[in-house]
């Protein structure tokens, strides 16, 4: 993976291969939009579904695939969702972003071992940094 402008940068794929792939598990229309938006110009594949519950109803996430999950989803919460994440056969990189306090966030993630915690306001380059190069 190439690097622009100080970010991660995926300059086109090699023949037959597919685009690395992120979901996006975010109950916030606004928020998920504008990650879907991000990414896709950092050049990913982008899945995005609005509750865990729709992320469990789907095929679930290759090992090469990244899944970002904002801790404060409605139903079934983001730590849970990270816990399912982590005990596939083959898990995929996992991304937690949140809002909540510090110490919360430690609280939801007792045993866990995301690849990156991003703090809501998100910015780019964090979130772009945050996401392993495949």
């Amino acid at each position: 993976m190439a690097k622009r402008g100080g970010l991660p940068h995926l300059w086109g794929q090699i023949a037959g291969e597919r685009p690395v792939r992120v979901h996006v598990v975010e109950d916030d229309a606004g928020v998920s939009d504008s990650l879907g938006l991000i990414l896709a110009n950092l050049g990913y594949e982008v899945v995005s579904y609005p509750d865990a519950e729709s992320l469990f109803r789907a095929s679930p996430p290759a090992g090469s695939d990244t899944v970002i999950v904002d801790l404060s989803l409605p139903g079934i919460s983001g730590g849970q969702a990270v816990r399912w994440l982590q005990k596939l056969a083959e898990p995929p990189s996992v991304v937690v972003i949140s809002g909540q306090s510090q110490s919360a966030i430690d609280h939801q993630l007792r045993g866990l071992k995301p690849v990156g915690v991003v703090r809501k306001p998100l910015n780019v380059e964090s979130l772009a940094l945050a996401i392993p190069a495949h």
